[in-house]
């Protein structure tokens, strides 16, 4: 018996000492990022939206605190609260509304600046784990634990359009820049794409081997990039669904994002493998795993990973690309500059 326990002990150190995923690359154009500003949160860190002018920043935590940040100060201007807990958040087009989901089942409206709650868009039974507001900022989609995919008319007071489809919780939807389609990940491995105007269902994306967590269309609308529990990233055409690339992360991928020029993709995933995370959780040891990598559009080449102490859920450029805010399971959004590093 006293044998065993070194030996285990010996095998997770081995483990969290392992190998987990690609060296980034030393050549060509890369990305480089540096700490700048690290927030505790009261709850587990949720997610991060920006205005699309740029100005503004909404932070949402597992408490029901939502931040609303100067994004040229980063000084924190309103604190809202979404009862139960905040998951989501999305700004409308022009940035003068904010929407929260919650694990109340409820979409929340905001005016951001004066902190001032409006309407709640009712219906989804459980959870909401996602948000999106389409370019034009007329519709709003949201999704969750009930697998349905609900588009409200944000000009109107009529009820949601449900779009069925999926056999588990959905994990993230996104309009296209367009706004035409609407793609959605899912518990059960799917990636589905979806007619905005006719809720009429185009194509679902097979391949990834287990949850589909992450997903973001290129800023062009020619690609969409999803993220997985299956450890890889994988490139998909936007117009038909296509396959066109799969990069192996080592890791499970939590969430993904295009840099605003479509440049880069940044990924968001656990710190290491599932034997020295529960090494992590039961000592404290352990280094910094690589939770944030970066990959460049192109050729799906890494270009920098960045350490974290735990597991990353969300990951957001600011909207001139400028920063990048990641949120960690440590209870702390991370504010990072972004440095880019000709070829």
């Amino acid at each position: 018996m006293r044998l065993a326990i070194p030996a285990l002990a010996l095998t997770l150190m081995l483990a969290a000492c392992g190998p987990s995923g690609p060296t980034p690359v030393k050549s060509g154009p890369r990305l480089q990022a540096s700490l700048v500003a690290s927030w505790p949160t009261v709850g587990p860190p949720r997610q991060v939206a920006f205005s699309r002018d740029g100005k503004l920043a909404a932070l949402s935590d597992a408490s029901g605190n939502i931040t609303i940040r100067d994004a040229g100060t980063w000084k924190a201007l309103k604190q809202l609260h979404h009862p139960g807990g905040a998951t989501s958040v999305a700004f409308d087009a022009d940035g003068s509304r904010l929407f929260s989901g919650g694990y109340d089942g409820i979409v929340r409206e905001w005016d951001p600046r004066s902190g001032t709650p409006a309407r709640l868009f009712r219906g989804p039974t459980g959870t909401i784990w996602t948000l999106d507001v389409s370019p034009d900022g007329h519709r709003l989609a949201a999704a969750g634990e009930d697998a349905i995919v609900r588009i409200w008319n944000l000009d109107g007071n009529s009820p949601a359009v449900e779009l069925r489809g999926h056999a588990r919780n959905v994990w993230d939807v996104q309009f296209s820049p367009d706004g035409k389609q609407l793609a959605s990940g899912s518990f059960d491995d799917s990636v589905r794409l979806w007619d905005v105007a006719s809720g009429r269902l185009l194509k679902t994306l097979s391949g990834h081997t287990e949850a589909v967590v992450g997903l973001d269309f290129s800023p062009d609308g020619k690609l969409l990039a999803t993220g997985a529990d299956d450890s890889t990233i994988r490139f998909w055409r936007a117009s038909d669904g296509a396959p066109l690339r799969t990069i192996d992360n080592g890791l499970h991928v939590d969430k993904v994002a295009f840099s605003p020029d479509g440049r880069w993709l940044v990924s968001g995933g656990h710190a290491r493998p599932a034997i020295a995370t529960l090494w992590h959780q039961l000592t404290g040891g352990g280094a910094d795993g690589p939770s944030v990598r970066i990959w460049r559009a192109q050729d799906g080449a890494a270009v920098a990973a960045i350490p974290h102490p735990d597991d990353v859920i969300f990951v957001a450029f600011s909207s001139d690309g400028r920063w990048l805010v990641t949120s960690g399971e440590d209870n702390r959004f991370r504010l990072w500059r972004l440095r880019a590093v000709p070829g």
